[in-house]
């Protein structure tokens, strides 16, 4: 499983494992799964889409703007607004 957290400058939004998250990068989306390599990236105003397992329907989650940090620990979204 991916750990995932989710944070506003306000809260911990999320902290939680799931199987994928989609993230609306500032390039594209990009889908991220236990092992990804470790990159960092801007994200653009949209959705992201978190998979809890290999055939869940996605939960989609309004984020707007900041960065998507993938690393040994997981991913960890630093959005400026979310939900």
């Amino acid at each position: 499983m991916l750990h995932f957290e989710l944070v506003t400058p306000e809260k911990l939004v999320r902290s939680e494992d799931v199987y994928m998250v989609v993230v609306p990068g500032s390039e594209g989306d990009f889908g991220v799964l236990e092992g990804h390599a470790p990159v960092m990236s801007t994200i653009r105003d949209g959705n992201l889409h978190i998979y809890k397992t290999d055939k869940a329907e996605p939960e989609a989650l309004p984020v707007k703007g900041g960065f998507a940090e993938v690393n040994a620990k997981g991913l960890t979204i630093l959005a400026e607004q979310a939900g």
